[in-house]
């Protein structure tokens, strides 16, 4: 099989394009995949790869401000990553995590993303840390706890270097999942 490894910003991709993309999320999160959750992948980086039939597999890096130790660090935060159902277990989410991790390696601070237990699998395999510490977000209203969220998120470290994985992590706002 021949796959065609593109990244683009979002920028760069057409409507037409965006279209297929989502359509492809549609179908891979079995219709859980909301208006909130496509505008968490979009603003950054995407890896797309094409074969024959088309859009194979689809992931995005969009940045974030994470507060550890004490400082905010850029982070390159995974998101919308999916692959065509009958092309999966043949490799194109690992083919589609190296593309956004030599991005964020290069890039960012960190990495970070959060996993489905499925999705765990994955990125444990390719080395991403579960994050151990606490997790809060900057909300509109201040620092805010989110203990629901604690032990799915991800992360790679990157530019910063080590993090301390018992240490806290301040996520940014954002509508919908925060994580």
């Amino acid at each position: 099989m021949t796959i065609r490894a593109r990244l683009a910003h979002t920028a760069e991709l057409d409507p037409a394009e965006l279209r297929t993309v989502r359509a492809l999320l549609d179908d891979a999160f079995e219709g859980d995949f909301s208006d909130e959750d496509w505008d968490h992948g979009l603003g950054g980086m995407h890896a797309l790869l094409y074969d024959g039939a088309g859009l194979a597999a689809h992931g995005s890096a969009v940045m974030r401000r994470v507060r550890h130790r004490g400082r905010w660090l850029r982070a390159g935060y995974v998101e919308a990553v999916a692959v065509r159902a009958d092309v999966r277990r043949t490799g194109l989410g690992g083919r589609v995590m190296a593309e956004l991790e030599r991005l964020i390696d290069r890039a960012y601070d960190l990495g970070a993303l959060a996993a489905s237990d499925e999705g765990a699998l994955l990125y444990a395999a390719r080395g991403w840390q579960r994050w151990a510490g606490r997790l809060h977000a900057l909300s509109p209203d201040g620092i805010v706890r989110l203990p629901e969220e604690e032990g799915y998120v991800y992360v790679r470290p990157a530019l910063a270097g080590t993090l301390d994985p018992t240490g806290d992590l301040v996520l940014d706002w954002r509508d919908g999942d925060v994580t």
